[in-house]
């Protein structure tokens, strides 16, 4: 046994080994592919906050520019409503500061928050001259409600010494003049600088995230190859060490062949087992007296030899076929009894006939029979039919002079006996139970 486990592989091993490769290269797999998600997420994250702090940059300069208009459009209509809406978008809605706010998300963003603010304090330098033009026109036009905030702006003694007409003129000439649009400008351009930091530090977080999401695919594509490799590879050598050995061992059982002893350590030690039980038992076979185990009439084997296959045979894969000659004392009554003896000699020849080489003919008595049908595993019912027609047919015929001859049959598959005792007890039922309905007939049971 030692000298067989060093010629061959331990299957138990080689497969212990090849899983766990194939669970840890799973598992990468698995890991990997949880943080390709993540990598995903992380760029879809990123361009959405590409969006959200360009929206924020954005609607600082439509903040600016709303103010921009609702001044302009004071200073040119005179409409104290005009006024109103100015402050409620500097004082309540408050989008300049919102963005700032937006804009503060983590340091990466305080580069272009920074930049941004710079956008905010432009916007709110321009509002200097805003107030002081809408100050003009409210002393142009004698409003008094307005915010208190504009209230305190105060004009210079030259603007209030003018009249009405000239300071609206004034009032229009300061926010639609070269210096105004200036500040508008470096609105503009705070905001794009902002802007152009977004996208710079979007685009480095996306670079970075792709970078990171190529190497994880390549990560997921060599592990995935290597996992198919060692599956591909256990498939080999599971076929190699196992399957094609069995399979090559069960045609040498149906052919009552010895096995190859090749394969895997634990199929190597089965098929030396085998062997020795084969060897074994075909020496005990040979070893028997042809004359102690088998009929001097008939060629068949006798009670002795009965018994020594019926504790041998395997009931898993045995029919028990028990023939009976049906009123055989007439032949020999009638006929004599040398005709008795060729009627049992043409059974035994129609039997041969019929069956396989591995099936065992046994004479139990003066004209009682029973067949072993080896390997019932591989036969179906209409087999055993058709050689049962096919013994009756050889029997029936009259032309070697004898009589025909009817048998009665009862046939029990080994695999529903609960042991070899039951086996030929409910064959012999069954055989019973044929001769009550007449010769010549068979019953399964």
């Amino acid at each position: 046994m030692n000298n067989t486990k060093k010629k061959g592989i331990s299957h138990r091993l080689v497969h212990f080994w090849l899983v766990l490769v194939i669970l840890i290269f799973s598992g990468t797999v698995v890991y990997t592919t949880l943080r390709l998600t993540d990598t995903f997420w992380d760029i879809t994250n990123a361009s959405r906050q590409n969006t959200k702090l360009q929206k924020a940059a954005h609607e600082l300069m439509n903040a600016s520019d709303y103010l921009t208009e609702m001044a302009q459009r004071f200073t040119v209509d005179g409409d104290i409503r005009f006024l109103h809406q100015y402050f409620v978008e500097a004082f309540e809605s408050k989008r300049r500061e919102e963005a700032i706010a937006k804009m503060d998300v983590d340091e990466k963003t305080d580069v272009a928050r920074k930049k941004l603010q710079v956008a905010l304090d432009n916007s709110v330098e321009l509002m200097d001259i805003e107030y002081y033009a809408m100050k003009l026109v409210t002393e142009a036009k004698g409003y008094s409600d307005y915010p208190e905030v504009l209230a305190s702006v105060e004009l210079d003694a030259d603007d209030m010494a003018k009249s009405p007409q000239e300071k609206l003129k004034y009032a229009t000439e300061l926010i639609h003049s070269d210096e105004y649009y200036a500040q508008k400008d470096k609105i503009r351009s705070s905001m794009q600088d902002s802007l152009d930091e977004v996208d710079k530090m979007t685009k480095g977080i996306e670079e970075e995230e792709l970078n990171s999401l190529r190497r994880e695919i390549c990560v997921v594509r060599i592990a995935v190859i290597i996992q198919a490799s060692f599956i591909f590879f256990l498939i080999w050598l599971t076929t190699r060490l196992s399957i094609n050995p069995v399979l090559d061992a069960v045609e040498q059982i149906k052919a009552n062949n010895p096995i190859s002893e090749g394969g895997s350590n634990e199929f190597r030690y089965l098929a030396k087992a085998y062997n020795k039980m084969y060897e074994k038992n075909k020496s005990s076979i040979e070893s028997l007296s042809y004359k102690a185990f088998h009929d001097e009439l008939t060629g068949a084997y006798n009670r002795a030899g009965y018994e020594f296959l019926l504790s041998n045979i395997e009931l898993e894969t045995t029919y028990m076929m028990l023939f009976d000659v049906d009123d055989f004392k007439n032949f020999n009554d009638l006929y004599g009894h040398e005709t008795g003896d060729r009627v049992l000699k043409k059974i035994v020849s129609a039997l041969n006939n019929a069956l396989d080489n591995d099936d065992c003919i046994c004479r139990i008595g003066g004209d009682e029979f029973v067949v072993f049908v080896m390997h019932s595993d591989a036969v179906q019912r209409n087999q055993l039919e058709k050689m049962i027609k096919q013994i009756e047919n050889e029997l029936e015929n009259t032309d070697d002079g004898l009589p025909p001859i009817y048998i009665s049959i009862g046939i029990m598959d080994g695999k529903d006996a609960r042991d070899k005792a039951h086996l030929f007890e409910m064959a012999d039922l069954a055989m019973y139970e044929s001769k009550k309905q007449g010769k010549g007939t068979y019953t399964f049971y």
